[in-house]
């Protein structure tokens, strides 16, 4: 499964509503429902994988840019670690929740890549649930670019981006449902393996007033060399890939694979 969403207890395909429903652009109603339908769990161990990471630099990481930072819950979990978060995202539906959520906390930026939405220089960058998947590969290398220009000498980045298992996973699992905290869903992902592409169209049913909506969204296979080479070019170094955020090292069975580079 290419989208941001984990499903969680699944029903039966022929439950699914079968009534029109209202076309939306990306995230612009998902936002709505994002985290209770996405599998938010993860964010804690993320967060603290990344803690526990900075805490080897000999100069402090104070300062973070959360690119595709969406409703802010890895912010949030950042902020409860001491750091000072911005976040940047394509979308403002999601931005709003992100402002519900975090407050005054966190500067939120409403900028679509390769546009950073600000000049200032951090310490590290992330970008978490798969939000770079999102860019073709020109405009991939092309915010690799831009977030380098925000960090300082030595800074981080640290990003997931969904492996080939996962294409292969996706071609296999074409159709995913699911419902949760009130919600229905369904998963339709279409694989282009030459192309490296997957469209997928997500239909969400609301149990309390029966609304429906449903979004498309085309995400991308990064290969591997294409993402060494962006880096590289971006002018980063000291690249290692690993396991979802663990000291694991990624393998041809990783789903999610977490890159790590330092800006030279």
């Amino acid at each position: 499964m290419t989208s941001s969403l984990q499903p969680r207890p699944r029903s039966s395909a022929s439950d699914l509503p079968t009534q029109a429903v209202t076309q939306a652009d990306a995230y612009a109603r998902l936002a709505e429902v994002y985290d209770e339908i996405v599998v938010d769990q993860c964010y804690p161990q993320w967060a603290q994988y990344l803690h526990e990471l900075w805490s080897t630099d000999d100069e402090p990481v104070r300062t973070v840019l959360d690119v595709c930072c969406g409703t802010g819950l890895m912010a949030q979990q950042l902020l409860a670690l001491g750091y000072s978060v911005t976040g940047t995202d394509a979308s403002q539906a999601m931005l709003d929740r992100a402002r519900t959520l975090l407050g005054s906390r966190v500067a939120l930026i409403h900028a679509s890549l390769p546009s950073i939405g600000t000049t200032r220089l951090f310490d590290a960058a992330i970008s978490t649930f798969d939000g770079l998947n999102y860019l073709t590969p020109d405009a991939f290398a092309a915010s690799l670019h831009s977030i380098a220009g925000r960090l300082r000498a030595g800074g981080w980045l640290c990003f997931d981006l969904h492996t080939d298992a996962m294409l292969e996973f996706t071609l296999k699992n074409a159709d995913i449902t699911g419902e949760d905290e009130g919600y229905r869903f369904t998963i339709h992902s279409d694989v282009e393996p030459l192309a490296r592409t997957c469209d997928t169209s997500i239909d969400v049913r609301s149990a309390h007033d029966d609304s429906q909506f449903t979004e498309h969204h085309r995400q991308y296979f990064h290969s591997d060399e294409a993402v060494t080479l962006a880096l590289q070019t971006a002018g980063f170094g000291a690249i290692s890939v690993v396991d979802e955020y663990s000291p694991a090292p990624a393998t041809a069975d990783s789903l999610r694979a977490t890159w790590i580079a330092r800006r030279l």
